[in-house]
């Protein structure tokens, strides 16, 4: 019996300063612990914040053998300038996350759109913005099941300070509520 293949391309983007690099690392390493191929690369703009910043990962059963996603099955858009400057590339029937707090203009498209305030519950369910990229890769874990829920909690726990981790869980916890709300 053979299993299917799959890979999955992702781009994680936003502004500088939002945790989407931190985001693209935590992923690659839960795929990491799921004992599948993966990379991960990253890329930010002259200012550590404010300006763009993206990272893509890439996760596939097979060998590949481009490190950086062009087609991407998923896109998270955390703000306006990453969802119109990435949303072309969003494959027919990808998927694209955005945040509704700084996201006002999705273009029509085929693709799945999930929007949601995701900046906006991070403050209100958690006391700060921080962790909105954290409750994001918990949405698109849920919804994608591109890593499991078990191996993107212990990435977390080895890669955030231990002060910083009982809020960071929390905000998996909401993403994951939010994903199945929305089914």
């Amino acid at each position: 019996m053979s299993k299917e293949t799959f890979k999955w391309e992702i781009r994680l983007s936003g502004s500088g300063g939002q945790g989407l690099i931190t985001a693209g690392i935590i992923l690659a390493r839960a795929a990491v612990l799921d004992k599948i191929q993966v990379t991960q690369s990253q890329s930010y703009g002259p200012e550590s914040r404010g300006g763009s910043s993206r990272a893509d990962v890439i996760i596939s059963n097979e060998e590949f053998y481009f490190p950086e996603a062009v087609n991407f099955d998923v896109l998270l858009a955390l703000s306006q300038e990453a969802c119109d400057k990435y949303s072309d590339d969003l494959k027919p029937d990808g998927i694209l996350i955005a945040d509704s707090t700084f996201v006002k203009n999705v273009a029509l498209m085929d693709s799945t759109i999930y929007e949601f305030p995701f900046t906006g519950i991070a403050m209100e369910k958690l006391g700060s913005v921080l962790p909105t990229n954290i409750m994001t890769l918990g949405f698109l874990v849920k919804k994608t099941n591109v890593v499991s829920e078990k191996s993107l909690k212990e990435a977390l726990k080895n890669s955030v300070r231990p002060q910083f981790l009982e809020m960071n869980l929390k905000a998996i916890k909401i993403g994951f509520e939010l994903a199945m709300e929305d089914e």
